[in-house]
Formats: C-alpha cells, structure tokens, sequence
C-alpha cells in the first residue's frame, strides 16, 4: 500500500497522486497540513528517504522558515520538531511504500515506488 503526504493545493503533489492512480494502485492520502506527522514519524521519513540531514525534506522557503531562524546547520531535532509543528515547511509530496520513500519533485520521481 502506497501512502502519500498530499497537499491538494500543491500541482506537484496533484501530479504525483494521479500517476499513483493512473498506475491502478490503492494509495492512502494523508492531508500533512491537517493530520500533521509528528517528530517520530518524520525522523522515520527521513530514514526512508535515505536522507542525511532533515534539511533536505524541507521548504527553506517558506516565511516561517526565516521568521523560526532555522537554517542547514540547525540539529536535525529541531528541524524535525519545527516540521511537526509547521507542517507547511515539509516538501511535497513525500510517498512512501514498503519502507521507502521518495519527494515526489518530479512527480515522476513516484515511479521509483510503484
């Protein structure tokens, strides 16, 4: 079962959910901004991604980013705590199977999954 981190107003993650269900697959959709993933669930995405630092799941852009003082040499706990808390500064979408994961940017990248 494919699960995938969705933003609906995002097009990347639009894009992603429908080659998920263009492949025929059940996939479960889990709105991350209203069911926000806490701290152990995002250092579990981290290890499914395969990522060495939280930085590298996050929106550096986003205003709270800046207006939190976060940055790449901030700890990967407090990375993962001010995700947990802000889930607007998590990349989307992220989509997980059988333990991994991928951030669907491309939406393409999904494909690695199904």
């Amino acid at each position: 079962m494919i699960t995938i981190w969705h933003n609906p107003r995002c097009s990347k993650s639009r894009q992603a959910l429908a080659l998920i269900e263009a492949a025929g697959i059940d996939v479960t959709v889990r709105k991350y901004l209203e069911d926000a993933p806490g701290v152990a669930e995002l250092e579990t995405a981290q290890q499914a991604l395969g990522l060495t630092s939280a930085i590298d799941m996050m929106r550096t852009g986003e205003k709270v980013f800046r207006e939190l003082g976060l940055s790449k040499d901030t700890p990967d706990t407090d990375l993962r705590s001010a995700m947990a808390t802000h889930p607007i500064l998590i990349e989307r979408p992220i989509v997980f199977n059988a333990g991994n994961a991928v951030v669907g940017r491309p939406p393409e990248a999904v494909k690695a999954l199904l």
